[in-house]
């Protein structure tokens, strides 16, 4: 399929994917209805050149966008035309190599956003890409997740400091109520990944597979690129 075919349909696909009626995410309707979400699609997901690609557009994201967007829902949506077809482990392993692609570029430039932590085992964990932090969604045609469930595989990228801000004006617990509340009835049980930040690191939530107690991120703590850092 040609690029800019799959651009058209990969997008035409997402938005009705999230029009329908009972999809749960309210934020993800709202960044449509109020065109604050940029979605980009690319090749291969894990791939070198992709990850080039994907780089410079989360860049303009979130150097120029989030600052740019007036919505309380700004989102990026990277969208990959290959592999179609992976089984949730697969998936997760593709997941967690393309952060860490992106973070091996992203490190030479950036720190790590200070209002997180960037050891994946922490209860204060969270992706950060341009020194500012992401919660990331996976979704993939074969998710246990019906909200999650794609056609192709697909990464989402949600500012942290928007949350912050719903919280701060005391929006977040009754949206968080109602998406949750949502997403029982889509899909019959409570995503039992779902937990509120601090209380388990949020890279448990990121795949959408059901993770073992013991599991932990493929995805090494960051480091400073400040020489005298400690």
């Amino acid at each position: 399929m040609r690029k800019n075919q799959f651009a058209t349909e990969a997008e035409k696909t997402f938005r009705e994917f999230i029009s329908r009626p009972e999809f749960p995410c309210l934020g993800a309707k709202a960044a449509f209805n109020s065109n604050s979400q940029t979605l980009r699609v690319f090749g291969e997901l894990g791939d070198a050149k992709t990850t080039d690609a994907l780089t410079g557009a989360l860049y303009d994201f979130t150097r120029d966008t989030i600052q740019r967007v007036t919505s309380e829902y700004a989102t990026f949506i990277a969208i990959f035309e290959r592999p179609r077809q992976t089984d949730e482990i697969e998936f997760e392993n593709l997941f967690w190599k393309q952060l860490r692609l992106l973070h091996r570029q992203d490190a030479a430039q950036f720190d790590w956003d200070p209002n997180v932590a960037s050891d994946p085992t922490d209860p204060h964990f969270s992706f950060s890409f341009g020194g500012q932090a992401l919660y990331v969604i996976g979704m993939h045609a074969n998710s246990s997740r019906t909200a999650r469930r794609f056609p192709w595989p697909a990464l989402v990228f949600n500012p942290h400091e928007q949350f912050e801000r719903l919280r701060a004006d005391g929006k977040w617990q009754r949206l968080q109520g109602t998406i949750r509340q949502r997403d029982v009835e889509l899909q019959g049980t409570i995503n039992p990944m779902l937990s509120d930040f601090g209380e388990r690191s949020e890279a448990r939530q990121y795949s959408g597979r059901r993770v073992a107690e013991n599991w932990q991120a493929p995805f090494p703590a960051a480091k400073s690129k400040c020489p005298f850092a400690h």
